[in-house]
């Protein structure tokens, strides 16, 4: 029993147990589609020699299962997670608009300043590989409600700062803090929907991630422009108290171990029987080493899993070169169209406009899902995770193509309008492509979604804070044709991937000790 609370079992494992008064069909909590009423008895014996009765959920419709939730209750639960993403990488942006103030103001070099934007991307990698493991342990609402605390406590502390020392340091604790929402709102989704709802809900959570930073440099260019640099934050601080709040009010526990202690302890107060416990509880007095075990996971998935590896690296370098754009992109524009300082976020509306569209085009993908889903797995509902892949394929074709497009034809003798259309595909690309690997890998790994979103997360956002570093160079000695091009060709080596773990990953999942076996 160790091992399953540990969440070491497949997740289509299942056990039972009998009560006295009737039975518990004991399932685990991962075993989304299971609605099973039957019940079997097997008792099981704990070290003192007397029956322990296993507490699992209902079926589907047992009101603690999180899936029981109403449609409308599990979408505002999404669409306010998915918020938070977009205004922590939000905050991650905005801050490139704050340097010529910044910099006049704490007398620093524009090298010095850009470590505020590593920093804070830096954290964003780090803190998830602490606070989803968590959240595989203690819940998702507890992790939720301290994790934004802190974010608003640190971006405060950023706004008054008064030395880029202050500034350098509380960035980093501000994206450590609101990485959390970043990995953990999979989790989330994984938790409250059935594995065949997943797919319009993970597109919404794979967006937030990339247009919060594209609205960071459109909002912060008219902040700034129109009054001090020190309201950028003051605005990230009033739009994060607001979600604080609404995190407190609407957004209940969802991870369903801790929905079974909820019921242990529920009916152990009901009955008067101190008998009836839940997987979890069963591990008390080795908590530290199985939290040891959910903290050392992501690692796990990261070492000895090469779809997660892979995958990860390809999300990375689409990270990185986002992240470089912010401070590239510009640049580029006002030097070769004479942009002003607040019309230089304007050309992230090509990118925005085609992630919306790859958002949009959800249903489609979901239809040549179901197009290509062969009979049998129809009618058992055991559908392989690898169809999530689907629309990264055709997004990492878009990607080098809007990439491309958008180096080439960036020329004062050809209208602004072309570069930015060729940056919508490229948007669209990378919404595509994110929508893919995100699905993908809460729906092979269900049941630690947190701990492979939080790898990804730590790859994605190493790679996010060096780009920054080396960006401007590379576009001074290369120029900006050839600088994208390079972007390009890294993108074109990685693109075959998701292809490849389309056609076999259901032969790399049978030898995994993670992935679900479906």
């Amino acid at each position: 029993m160790e091992r399953t609370a540990l969440g070491e079992m497949k997740s289509n494992q299942q056990f039972s147990s009998s009560a006295p008064g009737g039975s518990i069909q004991i399932a685990s909590p991962h075993d989304s589609d299971s609605t099973s009423d039957s019940t079997r008895v097997s008792p099981t014996h704990d070290t003192v020699d007397h029956d322990i009765y296993d507490v699992s959920f209902d079926g589907n419709e047992d009101p603690m299962n999180p899936k029981s939730l109403p449609l409308i209750r599990k979408w505002a639960i999404v669409i306010i997670v998915c918020t938070g993403t977009t205004c922590v990488t939000c905050a991650s942006s905005i801050y490139t608009t704050t340097y010529p103030q910044m910099n006049s103001e704490f007398n620093v070099p524009s090298l010095i300043a850009i470590l505020g934007l590593s920093s804070f991307v830096l954290g964003l990698g780090l803190g998830p590989l602490l606070t989803s493991p968590l959240s595989e342990w203690y819940g998702r609402r507890p992790i939720y409600v301290f994790a934004w605390s802190l974010f608003v406590i640190w971006n405060v502390v950023t706004a008054v700062a008064q030395n880029i020392q202050t500034v350098i340091v509380s960035r980093f604790f501000t994206g450590f803090a609101g990485g959390t929402f970043l990995s953990v709102s999979g989790g989330t989704v994984s938790d409250v929907f059935l594995r065949s709802q997943i797919q319009l809900p993970m597109t919404l959570v794979s967006s937030a991630p990339f247009i919060g930073p594209c609205l960071g440099p459109l909002l912060g260019g008219f902040i700034s422009y129109n009054t001090k640099w020190r309201w950028n934050y003051y605005f990230i601080i009033i739009w994060s108290g607001i979600l604080l709040v609404s995190i407190v009010a609407f957004v209940p526990e969802t991870f369903p171990p801790v929905r079974l202690r909820d019921k242990a302890v529920s009916l152990r107060n009901s009955t008067g029987d101190d008998r009836y416990r839940a997987p979890s509880e069963k591990l008390q007095s080795s908590r530290t080493k199985a939290l040891g075990y959910a903290l050392l996971r992501p690692f796990q998935l990261l070492f000895f899993e090469p779809m997660c590896l892979a995958l990860d690296i390809y999300a990375a370098i689409l990270l990185g070169i986002l992240y470089l754009f912010f401070q590239a992109i510009p640049l580029m524009f006002e030097t070769t169209y004479n942009w002003k300082m607040w019309q230089g976020g304007l050309p992230f509306v090509g990118i925005i406009a085609g992630m919306i569209v790859g958002a949009m085009s959800a249903p489609l993908w979901a239809r040549l899902k179901q197009r290509l889903i062969e009979p049998g797995e129809k009618q058992s509902g055991d559908i392989a995770p690898e169809y999530s892949l689907i629309p990264a394929i055709p997004g990492g074709v878009l990607i080098p193509i809007g990439l491309f497009w958008f180096g080439w034809s960036l020329s004062s003798n050809v209208h602004w309008i072309v570069p930015i259309i060729g940056s919508s595909f490229f948007g669209c690309g990378v919404l595509l492509a994110y929508t893919g690997i995100f699905t993908f890998l809460v729906d092979a790994y269900p049941q630690y979604a947190a701990s492979a979103l939080a790898g990804n997360g730590a790859v994605r956002s190493s790679f996010a804070a060096a780009f920054p570093l080396f960006g401007l160079q590379m576009y001074s000695k290369l120029g900006y044709h050839w600088a994208t091009s390079l972007l390009a060709f890294l993108t074109i080596f990685m693109m075959p991937f998701p292809w490849i773990f389309f056609k076999y990953g259901k032969l790399l999942r049978a030898k995994s000790r993670f992935a679900s076996t479906v």
